[in-house]
């Protein structure tokens, strides 16, 4: 691996335990606590965790109260809603441990805070740290690798697998030169471990998040992968200088609204404007050798649920000029879960996947 100093993470911002708050206990009046919450006061449970996960399920009942018929934008309002409000909804820590009676254990907190004695967090990130820990130290097994990969904290990995299937597919039937690969935003990794379990000599990702590189790192390690990986942290190509065989981006696929909050995970999930997708095609012709190929992977998500009719590797190959359609492949996506009231906005939903060369011209 190429040498390199890997960045600070991004952690939860702790609370001083000097800011004023409100206390709220099992017997306390529920519809105080989710007014106060809504109002903008910060809430500190003190008796037991169960108290905190109750108050949560009583202020998202609140919120999305006879949600059925919301359309997509209006649902992404209550849950920005309900965002703000269950993060004034603090947990105390005390030693590295949650002060609180029946509490999980989270590796994290020792790791992240060893010099913090006492201080608080909003539960929804107590419960991202529970769960984050969990996959850390379980691992997530993915149906393209023989490997579990196990992410670090707020890093990004995916949950469907469809254009892992898509992408594995490709990769095992491409044959030409492989020598480098690109893997611009790369999140937990499962991209550029593809590829070097696919024959590529030597994978360089990328990410402008920290955490993922820490990832990255540590599950290059375990794999004894760490000679055919390099890091680097970057926003799309910046700091790039060499050329490669084969470049893969796999893009947010959602418009972010307004309100959305930006950084970390949400950076995978949303993109805030149309420039994101410009500046890409516009840098990736400069790093792609002339015989290389270009891989977007993407989704009609946006446009089946009308959030968008722009589609950017449509527009970039109707009037970029800088590239060409080698290849594309689709695939539809399972339906989601049974078990959940939220409307499934995924039932006409395919993954896409995009081979551009560049153009002669």
């Amino acid at each position: 691996m190429i040498p390199f100093q890997l960045p600070k993470a991004n952690i939860p911002e702790p609370i001083d335990p000097e800011t004023q708050v409100w206390a709220a206990k099992k017997d306390t009046d529920r519809k105080q606590i989710i007014d106060l919450l809504l109002k903008g006061d910060q809430v500190l449970v003190e008796d037991r965790f169960q108290t905190g996960l109750d108050l949560l399920a009583s202020l998202k009942k609140n919120v999305f109260f006879n949600h059925k018929n919301l359309q997509f934008d209006e649902e992404r309002q209550k849950r920005r809603i309900f965002r703000d409000a269950s993060n004034r909804l603090l947990i105390p820590v005390e030693k590295q441990r949650i002060a609180l009676k029946n509490a999980p254990e989270i590796g994290w907190l020792a790791k992240f805070y060893p010099e913090n004695e006492v201080f608080f967090l909003p539960l929804p990130q107590i419960q991202g740290l529970n769960s984050s820990w969990q996959w850390y130290v379980k691992g997530v097994h993915f149906p393209t690798l023989d490997v579990e990969i196990h992410p670090y904290y707020g890093v990004y990995f995916p949950t469907r697998f469809e254009h892992l299937i898509i992408f594995d597919k490709w990769l095992k039937n491409h044959r030409l030169k492989k020598s480098s690969a690109l893997d611009l935003g790369t999140g937990c990794g499962v991209l550029s471990f593809m590829m070097l379990n696919n024959g590529y000599e030597h994978v360089l990702a990328t990410d402008i998040n920290p955490n993922a590189l820490i990832s990255v790192q540590e599950n290059a390690v375990k794999q004894q992968l760490e000679d055919r990986i390099s890091l680097m942290q970057s926003d799309l190509f910046e700091g790039c200088n060499d050329r490669h065989d084969l470049i893969v981006f796999n893009p947010p696929w959602i418009p972010a609204s307004k309100n959305e909050v930006s950084g970390g995970i949400n950076d995978a999930v949303y993109y805030t404007d149309h420039e994101l997708f410009t500046s890409f095609f516009e840098d990736a012709v400069h790093f792609l050798k002339p015989d290389g190929e270009l891989i977007i992977i993407f989704s009609n998500f946006a446009r089946i649920n009308q959030l968008t009719d722009h589609h950017p590797v449509e527009n970039e190959l109707e009037k970029g000029g800088r590239f060409v359609l080698a290849e594309r492949q689709t695939m539809k996506v399972k339906a989601g879960s049974q078990h959940t009231k939220r409307v499934d906005r995924r039932l006409d939903e395919e993954v896409e996947l995009w081979v551009l060369k560049k153009s002669d011209s």
